[in-house]
């Protein structure tokens, strides 16, 4: 059994109830449970500037899955919740990325482990921080320090407390 952690951002469309979708689809999915959920936070776009605000999420699960059968799940998902890929990190009903699968490394054209900008972005640290400050990232820095090396945060603020199983139930 192997422990994942999933970023989850929307920012077209019913944002909230996107995030919610994706993580009620990924519990649904064969191999997989998921185990925590942070809360949602809304974030400022990065790269691309001209569009709306993201809402963000993390989502801890326990999987059987590879880290390559766990990317079809993710990009079933978003094909499900009819994400489009017109601009680079541009606009989406929903963005499921693989942070990070136990501490393996990738470096695939189409998956990289660790997730290569956990450490470079706020909105992914924030809520990876909420559900597992302690964690250690290849490398051996602890999300928190990772978090505190960031410095001040900006852009990132809360949008709706943590979800708990009973309002992915609900």
């Amino acid at each position: 059994m192997s422990v994942a952690y999933i970023g989850l951002g929307s920012n077209i469309g019913f944002r909230d109830d996107n995030i919610k979708r994706a993580v009620e689809e990924l519990d649904a999915a064969a191999d997989i449970k998921v185990t925590k959920v942070s809360s949602i936070y809304e974030t400022k776009p990065v790269g691309y500037l001209d569009q709306p605000d993201f809402l963000n999420a993390v989502v801890e699960i326990e999987t059987t899955l590879t880290p390559r059968q766990l990317l079809v799940v993710a990009k079933s998902i978003e094909k499900q919740l009819e994400r489009r890929h017109d601009i680079h990190w541009g606009p989406r009903t929903i963005d499921l990325d693989i942070l990070l699968v136990d501490l393996i490394e990738m470096d695939e054209a189409d998956l990289n482990l660790p997730h290569p900008e956990v450490k470079k972005r706020a909105f992914v640290l924030v809520p990876l921080a909420e559900i597992a400050p302690e964690l250690r990232l290849p490398g051996g820095k602890q999300v928190r320090e990772l978090l505190t090396d960031l410095g001040k945060i900006e852009g990132v603020k809360m949008y709706k407390q943590e979800l708990s199983r009973l309002d992915l139930l609900a």
